[in-house]
């Protein structure tokens, strides 16, 4: 063989042997590779570079209604002490026997303030009475106290004389006489006189009415009236007034201001009667009428009432 073409043979062989050791390493290094080529495939080495996975909203809302659970009942609230008594008192619960206690309460507590409040009302004048006045009161009731005592002490004597006189029937006729005339006095038939007073109501404003003049006549009669003569007209136990127009009626006899009341009493208690706070004269002066008052030691009542006998009543000593 010639010389060029042993050349290229030893250099193969020269080469060979690093080849050989190469080779070794080659599939050794191969074998990595492929190994290399097996872990890193295209979808690993993409899965390296790129992010880690974020899940899919749409997974996860797909996932949602299956973990899901039953939604827990609400918890009832706590209640304080307050709120459980409003809820026991409303709305109420009434049964128709709780509705009759309470209407026969409620007319009871209406009654009972109605009588309060007249006793303050019949009060209220004493209340803000001056000492003065409430001494002329007091004075008053000690002289009707008195009138009384003496009343009583007059009919105890009457009894007296006819137990102890001798001609019985003759004192009985003098007592009989006398207290028929007395009977005539308080019944208007015949009439009167003694000391007393006047009382003159001048009313140009049409403000007094007849319950005002009533109220006079009741107050002069417990102060110990024993005969009352208005405008003409006897005023005895059955006298009635009423409104008539412009004037008032006294017993259907109309009368007009100025209205003049003739009383024959005790001075001493009539006139103070008349003033104390609160009474006659203060409710009439309230209506702007003028009241005049006057003491007289002569009071003539001549104002007469006829004899009528009454349709049921007998004496009990026919």
């Amino acid at each position: 063989m010639s010389e060029r073409d042993e050349k290229p043979t030893t250099n193969l062989r020269k080469d060979s042997g690093p080849k050989i050791g190469g080779q070794k390493d080659g599939g050794q290094g191969n074998r990595g590779q492929e190994n290399r080529g097996q872990e890193e495939t295209p979808t690993t080495r993409l899965r390296r570079e790129l992010p880690e996975e974020v899940p899919s909203e749409f997974a996860d809302a797909s996932e949602e209604p299956e973990q899901e659970e039953a939604p827990a009942e609400p918890e009832a609230p706590v209640l304080t002490g307050r709120q459980r008594l409003l809820m026991g008192l409303w709305p109420p619960r009434v049964t128709r026997a709780q509705l009759i206690v309470a209407l026969l309460l409620f007319g009871l507590g209406f009654g009972l303030a109605v009588q309060v409040a007249s006793n303050s009302d019949s009060d209220s004048a004493l209340r803000g009475a001056r000492q003065a006045d409430l001494v002329r009161i007091l004075d008053e009731l000690d002289d009707r106290t008195q009138r009384l005592e003496e009343e009583k002490q007059g009919l105890e004597d009457q009894r007296t004389e006819l137990e102890n006189s001798s001609d019985q029937a003759e004192e009985a006729r003098k007592q009989t006489v006398e207290k028929e005339r007395q009977l005539g006095i308080l019944a208007g038939t015949v009439a009167a006189q003694g000391p007393g007073i006047t009382l003159t109501i001048n009313d140009t404003k049409g403000a007094v009415e007849a319950d005002m003049l009533l109220d006079a006549i009741q107050e002069l009669r417990a102060a110990g009236a024993e005969a009352i003569q208005v405008n003409g007209v006897r005023v005895v136990a059955g006298t009635y007034l009423t409104d008539s127009g412009k004037g008032i009626s006294v017993d259907g006899n109309k009368i007009t201001q100025p209205y003049r009341f003739k009383v024959i009493g005790k001075p001493q208690d009539l006139e103070p009667a008349l003033n104390i706070p609160g009474g006659v004269v203060q409710t009439l002066e309230k209506e702007q009428a003028t009241v005049i008052v006057e003491r007289a030691d002569k009071i003539i009542v001549d104002a007469l009432r006829a004899v009528k006998r009454p349709d049921y009543a007998r004496s009990s000593s026919q």
